[in-house]
């Protein structure tokens, strides 16, 4: 046998030794791996010995190097348990995704021996503990994606030397801390996404001198300071970015809008037949949610043409509309709400003509400001736009009727708490608010044309004659209020036929005649009739007299003529005598308001706390978070940064539609605002402003109990943590004990006294130490002493208060005080 013919059999020997070999290694590290997690999906049931591993599912070995693992995918499979330390045999993976699964843990130190690893994804897992600072040998790293886990620390420095890296994803994490200057040296950096973590500090300002930046998302964070100029100075190519994305909503910014953001674009476009062809400046500009102030530059007109959505809202810039918005012309969404652009002069605080030049808008939201005269005609040419709010404004004169021909204006028009005038428009949309300003004459037919409308508000206005009975003929509305208007004559017997109503409010108008009796009519709760003495009929729960005969009708008809005449004279005398007795009651009244015993804890000895703070810090009041649920309202889980710390807390959220929760809220604000005691829970502050949907909202914000309430301990709550144990003999009297503290405290120390009401288990809460806290006052009374006469008055109502079924031994301090008292 020739040597030419033996080397190349001793060649392929040693190959298929060295195949098995590592055959075994990335195939036992794949088995290893499988062992250490449970798999109810049966995604890798497949996994075992009998099979090559290179077929297996998820796995993808490389055509060059047999047999050697590159890419691990597995994301999604419902796999849970810790990820095994033999992961870091995989020495050739390039790809490492085990996203969306439940898999638990630290992030493996073995990872780092994965140097050639590319792309490492372990989102939205339940990861903790911080970064590993292996994964600095990680050097071919060009991904990171940690999102959505519970990954704590600060942000690891190590994190720029990674030279390779173009996309860093840690967003809805609890990092906290800066963010790590050292990022300015990676010149690949393209997308960086923190948002909703706990990051501290100005933005370093090398960040915006890296070239290739284009999604920056510092969103939910408590970033401070101001915005770099660096991100807006572009005054070269080498310092021009292709920024798409710059998010930097709920922080705590300060300053004004930086004057330097108009460079961006002039730098940008002059390029645009070079190196920049093909890319977007800018697609988002988010401002919203901050603290910044001062003026909105002129130079935001000199944004890229191409920018489509515009926030600036939930801020405090001041100032007028630079009329060269219309510069924007790729504008799709603009969002100014809850500013305060105001007047200076007689031509400021109009919202500019040049607005209709942005033929792409979809959305224009510019509600809640401090907006004036009549809207521009030039609306008439947003021939896309689907929504606009102009609520709560101080716009005036006639509606322009171009607007009501934009057929695409299909889901929201918002003009409610103006000062319009003038009749209403021929025909309306979808989802059509017109209350609470002065329209005139009556309401068109026409509006029933629209048979897509949803909701249809025009209460609190001056509409006047009949309501058309087309109306009812919108099948799909559900919602309609024509309440305090001049509305007369009978109402229509075509509502009878509105199946989709939900609530109907035609109360305090001149209606009379016949109340229909089925449909919404039916059902008491679903309409309001209330202020129309003319109606008589409909079902019993009304109370409403028999209508009369046709006949005696007709003579009723003629003596409402007469009483036309001289009920007016009458009832404005009526009115004026009113007045004058309320305000001598007013002034001889000795009880505090309601607002005064809100303002207690609205001052400047308590936080101030926003219904967006809470809405973050409970994550949109999720179930998840939520603690109990009472009368009143539900409580609920909230981190808040308060006094430059996040806090754990409690927030009690009253439902204001349950009768009565109003009432509730000003009684505990009163109650709270006059104790305090180491055994009674101590309030931090409340919050009352309004919702998303400017509906009421009221809070309060109490420290949070770690340890739950008696009631929980005493009765075994099967949704109690586990490692919560009974209370032992020591722990109950020392309960005991705090409770009946707190009792003497409110009876006989605190001035004036109060009594509680509703003591019970649920109400008696245990803090860190065990110590025991009385908490809701919601029902509480407060006494009337020597220096309190005017809590007499306002606090006499007889009767047993508190859980049905239980007689709380304060009620007993109650009445016998009550007693003496009528004795007396």
């Amino acid at each position: 046998m020739s040597p030419s013919v033996v080397k190349p059999r001793l060649g392929s020997s040693v190959q298929a030794s060295a195949t098995t070999f590592n055959n075994i290694t990335d195939g036992d590290a794949l088995l290893e791996f499988r062992a250490s997690l449970s798999n109810p999906w049966g995604g890798i049931a497949s996994w075992n010995k009998t099979t090559e591993f290179c077929s297996w599912h998820g796995v993808s070995c490389s055509l060059k190097h047999k047999n050697r693992v590159i890419k691990l995918n597995l994301s999604s499979e419902g796999l849970a348990g810790t990820i095994a330390a033999c992961i870091g045999n995989l020495t050739f993976l390039r790809t490492l995704d085990l996203s969306w699964n439940r898999l638990h843990g630290e992030i493996p130190s073995a990872v780092g021996r994965l140097s050639r690893l590319r792309f490492l994804n372990l989102s939205n897992n339940s990861f903790h503990g911080e970064i590993n600072a292996n994964l600095n040998n990680c050097t071919s790293l060009e991904s990171i994606n940690f999102e959505s886990n519970m990954l704590t620390g600060e942000i690891p420095s190590f994190l720029g030397a990674l030279s390779r890296l173009n996309a860093i994803y840690l967003q809805r994490n609890n990092f906290s801390g800066v963010i790590p200057p050292s990022l300015a040296n990676l010149s690949a950096l393209q997308e960086i996404y923190f948002a909703f973590n706990k990051l501290e500090d100005p933005i370093p300002k090398g960040l915006g001198r890296l070239n290739g930046l284009e999604f920056v998302q510092l969103a939910a964070n408590q970033i401070s300071g101001t915005i770099p100029t660096t991100f807006f100075n572009h005054s070269s190519l080498t310092h021009a970015t292709n920024i798409y994305a710059l998010d930097v909503y709920l922080n705590n910014f300060t300053g004004t809008v930086p004057p330097e953001i108009g460079k961006l674009c002039p730098a940008l476009l002059s390029f645009d037949t070079n190196q920049l062809t093909a890319k977007t400046a800018q697609d988002i500009f988010n401002l919203q949610d901050n603290s910044l102030g001062g003026m909105l530059p002129s130079s935001i007109t000199n944004l890229s043409a191409q920018l489509q959505n515009l926030y600036v809202g939930n801020n405090e810039i001041s100032g007028a509309i630079p009329s060269g918005i219309s510069n924007l012309a790729g504008l799709t969404r603009l969002q100014f709400t809850n500013n305060r652009f105001t007047d200076g002069n007689q031509l400021t605080g109009l919202l500019p003509s040049s607005i209709g030049n942005l033929t792409q808008l979809l959305h224009l939201l510019a509600d809640n400001n401090k907006f004036e005269g009549p809207l521009p005609t030039s609306l008439r040419n947003l021939q896309q736009l689907t929504a606009a709010r102009f609520a709560n404004n101080k716009f005036t004169g006639p509606l322009p009727m171009e607007i009501f021909n934009l057929s695409s204006l299909s889901f929201l028009l918002d003009l409610s708490n103006n000062y319009f005038v003038g009749p209403l428009p021929p025909e309306s949309l979808v989802h059509l608010r017109l209350d609470s300003n002065s329209f005139n004459g009556s309401i068109p037919a026409s509006i029933s044309k629209m048979k897509g409308l949803t909701i249809l508000t025009l209460f609190e206005n001056m509409l006047s004659g009949e309501i058309p009975p087309e109306l009812g003929l919108m099948n799909g509305l559900k919602i309609l209020s024509l309440s305090h208007n001049n509305l007369s004559g009978h109402i229509p017997e075509s509502f009878e036929n509105m199946t989709s109503l939900d609530m109907l409010d035609l109360s305090f108008n001149h209606l009379n005649g016949r109340v229909p009796l089925s449909g919404v009519f039916s059902n008491v709760t679903e309409f309001l009739l209330d202020g129309n003495l003319g109606l008589c009929g409909g079902i019993p729960q009304l109370h409403l007299p028999p209508c009369l005969p046709n006949s005696m009708q007709q003579n009723r008809w003629k003596l409402h003529h007469i009483l036309k005449v001289t009920l007016p004279i009458v009832g404005i005398l009526l009115c004026f005598s009113l007045v004058l007795i309320f305000i001598s009651l007013k002034r001889k009244q000795k009880s505090p308001s309601a607002a005064l015993a809100e303002s207690h804890l609205i001052d400047d000895k308590y936080p101030r706390v926003s219904y967006a703070e809470l809405v973050h810090g409970t994550n949109g009041f999720d179930t998840s978070n939520l603690i109990g649920r009472g009368r009143y309202g539900s409580v609920y889980k909230c981190s808040l940064y308060l006094n430059n710390t996040m806090t754990t807390v409690a927030v009690k959220v009253f439902d204001l539609q349950q009768s009565g929760s109003s009432k509730s809220f000003i009684s505990e604000c009163e109650a709270l605002s006059k104790i305090r005691h180491r055994n009674l829970i101590n309030i931090i502050t409340c919050c009352s402003s309004s919702d998303l949907n400017q509906d009421d909202f009221k809070a309060l914000v109490f420290e949070f109990m770690p340890n739950g309430s008696l009631h929980s301990r005493l009765h075994h709550d099967v949704q109690a943590p586990a490692q919560w144990h009974g209370l032992t003999l020591t722990e109950r009297l020392n309960i005991a004990v705090d409770v009946a503290d707190a009792l003497d405290y409110l009876h006989n120390d605190c001035e004036p006294p109060i009594v509680h009401c509703d003591l019970k288990p649920s109400n008696i809460l245990l803090n860190q130490e065990m110590v025991a806290l009385v908490g809701d006052f919601g029902i509480a009374r407060i006494l009337p002493n020597s220096t309190s006469e005017q809590l007499i008055d306002s606090k006499s109502t007889v009767g047993i208060r508190g859980t049905i079924g239980y007689v709380a031994p304060g009620n007993f301090i109650f009445l016998t005080f009550h007693t003496l008292r009528m004795k007396l």
